[in-house]
């Protein structure tokens, strides 16, 4: 599975992937339980999680960036249902984060999609169109 073809819906909770796409929706599969769906672009938006970036004190990052630092972490991941914890968790794993622009239920939600992708053992890169983009920026 490739992180490219990931994407969150709005109204649907949890991690999605990309299968297939028409000119009113797309057609995904859940990475929690495995079916697939029909969802209509006229209810829900999507957003590739490759597309999603994540305020710091500097410049924004990737949010794949955030994945990699908690992954490359020995800190434990704290329930997403703890928002001081989760809020302290980031402090010690992403310190450059700017805790003042991203809300506490972004920080959740950030552990809870990292839950998914490492029961998923989803690799956590940005595919090589996107970076080649970067560098001659």
């Amino acid at each position: 599975m490739e992180y490219s073809k990931l994407i969150s819906v709005t109204g649907m909770g949890g991690l999605f992937e990309l299968v297939g796409s028409k000119t009113d929706g797309a057609i995904v599969r859940s990475l929690d339980d495995k079916s697939t769906k029909f969802v209509s672009s006229r209810i829900h938006n999507f957003s590739h999680l490759e597309s999603i970036e994540v305020y710091t004190v500097r410049e924004n990052v990737n949010l794949v960036e955030v994945f990699q630092a908690m992954s490359n972490s020995k800190e434990a991941l704290p329930s997403d249902k703890d928002a001081a914890a989760v809020k302290a968790y980031f402090q010690k794993v992403y310190p450059d984060m700017d805790f003042a622009r991203v809300y506490s239920s972004d920080m959740k939600k950030m552990v809870k999609w990292f839950s998914i992708l490492d029961a998923n053992k989803v690799e956590l890169k940005i595919s090589e169109a996107e970076e080649e983009a970067e560098e001659n920026a």
